[in-house]
């Protein structure tokens, strides 16, 4: 072996390295063990029980809050204390080590991953003078249509469409855009281009600022490695927050776009007059949409005063007699004088938008100098939230003082113990709040942020100094948040969530056992497999794929990639196809032995011709790994870039460490007694094979023909199992304490929402998935705690306990039952996901078929390998179609199912690959010898070969199909049926093919 000390020297070399950062997940985990002793110690214990006073359940909740707040006392208190002293040469903290430890997805420790997409729609209508102008109104939408068909970016979009409608009719955008984008260089003669151009490093501007807001916000949160993300292709931002427990409170944080206002507060008792009129109005038309009918009668009707006694009657009537007043029977109460003077009336959280919805339809009957906005937070001890009407000061219609106005913000109590947030402004903004509250004295002014009223005090003298106070009946986590959103600045475009993805901590605790279990007894069940086929060299193939492993784990730990469950199944897969390599290594060095060499010359001979055919099948499926690590996100891109590490590793340990291992053995006595490659039951295990593939290939043909019929007519008919990755959607895993039906779960739902939700078993008979599009396109919070209770509603009559909460339900936290995990996926992101998914499969078979025609030197092995692995795909896809519903476990078609399909791709061309390289050797040994008998020969030759490597990767596909879990189960069914296919593929698909083409070419170049 030449350069045995260099290769030697890196391994050493590359293992201390790999110790070193390793070292710090154990240092991490050590003292995160003695938080959780001093946490649960017997002080905890006792400390509950005095508090709870015998009330078990009770004790339980206290002794989970004790334990936590000591947890993170111990871990706080030793942050900064040196907890690892390397060498005595530097010294870590707990801090340090924490943020060096082997990074675990969100899947494994549970928290929240959700996609923002930054609005340039807005963006762009906040630029125009006129954003409801009819020409720019179509072409906006027509922008938009064309967005969310192609995913290219808006303003890409957008410009498009201007250049189309310059064509038949010209348009002039400065018309539109020059006011507001005039210290752009924005004039009455600037060409479109220049507007567009204007426009676009507008929304650049915006993108980037939403970025640096949302990396001020999440800062201050107080998350453990939080991880943010540009994804500039398309305009979207990727957050990832391990260990939330409140992922409500998030999307409130991050949703929020910071736009602080001040109003002057209206008098209700102005508008109850116009609300009377409109709310009989309502009662003659009907509350339907309105029509140009309706428009009329709004001009004719006929104006009735609204007195307190009219009030009254409402207030007390409003249950039995909806249908008089349709408007005004919506309130909990109206204003009799016992709520704040601006306040109009009360209503419940279910009656805000028909109330809104209401007002709009009849809003030529309302005063037009007014506006009506809902209070922030519901009345204190109630789920009332109060209607204000707010007064405009000038033409324009904007509010006395707005923008990004404020220095600092902090949360404090006030003199009630009460959290308030207390607000520093900037200087101009400090001067121009002196005038308006010195103007306003007596009068009220509402603080409103992002469209909902916080707050509106009564003026009482001028404020100087720009101080002021938001209050709102807050919780203290939620006077800090308003606090963190206002001190990081305003957002300039709305950012909404257009995936969201949330995992409890129990499940992620279980992800965790599930995924050390199945790593476990692969390695045992690959290293029992290996030494009974190959004896002595199965050993040094098991210590290779032990380094290996350290490698791979070193690795991910050096350059911070995040661990997935995925990615241990990538570990897994990783092991198989490291055990792969030396299974075309040991199979050639038998080949070596039987044509008499002596065994230091085979071993040697032996891996040099295995070379190629692993360099070559490593490659394709690295290929597919860096589309997959591309196009992917979350879980998925970690199993990719898990896959991509460990294919190098295996590369080095396979080729490299085991042959170390070989030369170190070569050493010893008796070598050749000590080193055996078989064993007395493997010595002759398909040893000289005669099928004869090549004489059966119409067979073959007619086989793979009633395959793929069936398969498209299942396609056809039936369809697939889509998941929200690819419908959009709404999913959520339930856990009960008991087994239950989910027949009688979608038909309690369906009371709730309507229509009946798709309901699954999903594992074990006590969980469920529920997947609906209820309200979908709506990403409000309002509409997510909406979904939560009405499953909540639908449910807690199926579990033994009735007694479970709400917020029990929604959070995992304390107890193990209710939503384990959940996903959301708006339309857009769906249809994006689509097409990502179809062009990351084709770019993966483009790629494969260029490089393996290329590294063969003929088109034909390129075309008959991209035809093989085609196959591979859609039996794969057709079996998902034919049995989902069938078999008891989940097939949906989802990212998963992608990552399979991709990595099935990647993977099945080995074998292929390994029959061409033999081919390839064949011919090059026999130019005159008939081309059939040699591919026939070669078929034959590595058909133990192709046995034996598919025999350890479906081995180690089984354990995670089996010991993985449930969330894993699908991706592994597919990954087991497509590598299955892939060893009948190469054999009857690639070989046939390749055999047909070049005969046929051979036949031309005779004829010639």
């Amino acid at each position: 072996m030449q350069n045995k000390g260099v290769i030697k020297a890196i391994a050493v070399v590359f293992a201390l390295i790999c110790l070193y950062q390793l070292s710090f997940t154990y240092f991490t985990k050590r003292v995160e063990n003695n938080a959780k002793e001093y946490a649960t110690n017997q002080y905890a214990v006792n400390l509950a029980k005095t508090l709870a006073k015998g009330d078990a359940l009770r004790e339980q909740e206290i002794f989970d809050s004790i334990s936590s707040a000591r947890g993170n006392f111990y871990l706080d208190s030793v942050s900064e204390k040196t907890v690892y002293n390397f060498l005595w040469i530097r010294k870590f903290s707990y801090k340090e080590c924490k943020a060096r430890e082997v990074n675990l997805g969100l899947d494994l420790k549970g928290g929240m991953n959700v996609m923002m997409e930054v609005s340039t729609v807005d963006v762009l209508k906040n630029l125009a003078t006129n954003p409801e102008d009819p020409t720019l109104v179509k072409l906006i939408q027509e922008a938009e249509n064309e967005h969310k068909a192609t995913g290219d970016k808006f303003i890409d979009c957008f410009e498009r469409k201007v250049n189309e409608m310059n064509e038949s009719s010209k348009i002039d955008l400065s018309a539109f855009f020059r006011v507001k984008l005039k210290e752009k260089g924005i004039t009455a003669n600037s060409s479109n281009a220049s507007v567009i151009a204007a426009i676009r490093k507008e929304c650049t501007e915006a993108y980037d600022r939403t970025f640096q807001v949302l990396s001020k916000r999440i800062d201050k949160f107080g998350v453990a490695q939080p991880t943010i993300q540009k994804l500039e292709a398309t305009e979207r931002i990727a957050i990832e927050l391990p260990g939330v427990k409140d992922p409500q409170r998030v999307s409130k944080l991050l949703e929020g776009t910071a736009q602080l206002q001040f109003w002057l507060a209206g008098d209700a008792a102005n508008v109850f007059q116009s609300l009377a009129s409109a709310d009989e109005w309502l009662s003659n038309v009907g509350t339907d949409d309105l029509s140009e009918t309706d428009t009329v009668a709004i001009d004719t009707v006929a104006q009735k005063n609204a007195d307190t006694t009219v009030l009254q009657s409402v207030n007390k009537t409003n249950n039995n007699k909806k249908d008089a007043h349709p408007l005004f029977s919506k309130f909990v109460r109206l204003n009799n004088g016992n709520l704040q003077r601006c306040v109009v009336g009360t209503a419940t959280a279910a009656n805000k938008d028909e109330i809104d919805r209401l007002l709009a339809k009849a809003s030529k009957m309302l005063p037009q100098d007014v506006t009506f906005l809902w209070g922030a937070k519901p009345i204190d001890k109630t789920n009332e939230y109060e209607l204000y009407v707010l007064q405009y000061t000038n033409k324009a219609k904007t509010p006395l003082l707005d923008g990004d106005v404020i220095s600092d913000a902090g949360s404090d109590f006030d003199q009630h113990g009460r959290p308030v947030v207390n607000m520093v402004m900037k200087d101009a903004a400090a001067h121009k709040w002196a005038k308006i509250t010195g103007s306003n004295i007596g009068n009220s002014i509402a603080i409103v942020l992002d469209n909902l009223v916080y707050s509106a005090p009564n003026v009482g003298s001028e404020i100087t100094g720009g101080r002021s106070e938001i209050s709102g009946n807050f919780t203290v986590d939620e006077a800090k948040d308003l606090a963190n959103i206002l001190k990081s600045g305003k957002l300039t475009a709305p950012a909404k969530m257009v995936q969201e993805s949330v995992v409890g901590p129990s499940l992620g605790a279980e992800s965790i056992r599930t995924g050390i279990i199945s790593f476990i007894v692969a390695f045992i069940l690959v290293f029992a497999y290996m030494i009974f086929f190959y004896n002595m060299a199965g050993i040094a193939a098991c210590l290779a794929l032990f380094v290996n492993i350290f490698f791979l784990l070193g690795i991910l730990a050096s350059i911070g990639a995040v661990l997935t469950l995925p990615g241990i199944a990538g570990i897994v897969l990783t092991m198989a196809m490291a055990v792969d390599a030396n299974v075309i290594i040991y199979e050639r060095i038998k080949e070596e032995l039987l044509a008499g060499k002596n065994l230091g010359s085979a071993i040697a001979d032996g891996y040099k011709v295995a070379y190629s055919a692993i360099i070559d099948g490593n490659v394709t499926t690295l290929l597919t790994g860096i589309v997959l690590a591309y196009f992917g996100s979350g879980p998925i891109q970690g199993f990719a870039i898990t896959l991509c590490i460990g294919i190098l590793t295996s590369l080095f340990s396979s080729i490299f460490i085991s042959r170390l291992v070989f030369e170190a053995m070569l050493s010893r006595k008796n070598a050749h007694k000590n080193i055996t490659f078989y064993t007395k039951l493997t010595k002759h295990f398909l040893e000289n094979p005669k099928v004869n593939f090549v004489g059966t290939h119409k067979l073959q043909t007619v086989i793979t023909t009633v395959l793929v019929i069936i398969s498209v007519a299942s396609l056809a008919f039936k369809g697939l199992d889509y998941g929200i990755d690819f419908s959009g959607g709404r999913t959520y895993v339930i856990r009960f304490d008991q087994d239950v039906n989910p027949v009688e779960v979608r038909h309690s739902l369906q009371q709730e929402f309507g229509t009946a939700p798709e309901v699954k078993t999903f594992g074990p008979a006590y969980q469920v998935k529920v997947t609906t599009d209820y309200k979908v396109e709506d990403d409000s919070e309002a509409v997510k705690e909406e979904v939560i209770a009405k499953l909540h509603k639908g449910t807690k009559d199926l579990y033994k306990d009735k007694s479970i909460t709400v917020d029990q339900f929604k959070s995992t936290m304390k107890s193990p039952l209710g939503i384990i995990s959940s996903e959301i996926v708006g339309p857009t992101m769906a249809d994006d996901i689509q097409r990502s998914a179809v062009i990351a499969v084709l770019i993966s078979l483009v790629l494969i078929f260029v490089y393996i025609g290329l590294r063969f030197k003929k088109w034909q092995y390129g075309l008959a390998s991209l035809l093989s692995l085609s196959f591979d795909a859609l039996i794969t896809i057709g079996i998902f179609s034919l049995f989902s519903g069938i078999l008891p476990f989940n097939l949906e078609v989802d990212q998963h199912f992608i990552a399979a399909i991709l990595t099935v791709i990647g993977y099945s061309i080995n074998d292929t690959v390994i029959v061409f390289d033999r081919v390839r050797e064949n011919v090059r040994l026999y130019p005159k010898s008939p081309y059939g008998k040699e591919m026939n020969d070669a078929m034959n030759q590595t058909l133990s070969r192709t046995f034996n490597t598919l025999g350890t990767t479906l081995l180690v596909l089984l354990i995670v199909f089996i010991f993985g879990g449930e969330v894993l189960r699908g991706f592994a069914f597919a990954l087991l049926v497509g590598v299955a296919v892939g060893g009948f593929a190469s054999l009857c698909v690639a070989c046939p093919v390749a055999y047909a083409l070049i005969t046929r070419s051979n036949k031309k170049k005779s004829v010639k």
